[in-house]
This record gives C-alpha cells, structure tokens and sequence, in this order.
C-alpha cells in the first residue's frame, strides 16, 4: 500500500482530531487505499514521522506515499481545494 497517513488516537487537540477525521473523511470519499500509523503507540513513530517530514515539530495528520513526504493537512487541504489529491499523493506517478 502506498499512502500512508500518520496520525494520533491519543490528543486533547481539536483541531488535530477535526483535521484527522477530515482527512480520513477525503481519503475514503475518493476511495483511496491508506495504512494509518498511530504515532501515539511510541515515540520512535512520531520521531519517524517527523524525520521523514524533514520538520522536527511536524504534528499529525501527515501524509506520505511509501516513503516519500507528500504534506502536512495545510498542504492536503489546498490539493483538495484544487482538486490536484492525486498528484499531492503521488499516486499519478509509474502509471498507478
């Protein structure tokens, strides 16, 4: 699977949570396949989501194919906006 959104079952954030939903909301409405990593499981998962991200600070939800960083929500939100979801996942690319 290729898309790989990081997200967390444990915060008192709102707005991560509402963010989170929304974006999980998105993904199934346009029945894109994901693998969820909860980060709240262990510090080496937010530790490789934020290496990954480039971004020491990054917060949930981040959205990455395989490996590759596609953007935070901020970033998701705007693809949508621009209806681009596909190319900001990277799921345009090698004909997928």
């Amino acid at each position: 699977m290729g898309v790989k959104l990081y997200y967390t079952t444990v915060t008192a954030s709102r707005t991560v949570k509402s963010q989170q939903a929304e974006v999980i909301r998105i993904l199934e409405s346009k029945s894109i396949q994901y693998e969820l990593i909860d980060i709240s499981v262990g510090g080496e998962l937010r530790d490789e989501m934020r290496s990954k991200a480039g971004n020491p600070t990054a917060v949930p939800p981040q959205l990455f194919n395989e490996d590759k960083y596609c953007g935070d929500y901020e970033m998701f939100s705007e693809a949508v906006e621009a209806d681009t979801v596909d190319q900001f996942l990277k799921l345009a690319e090698g004909g997928v």
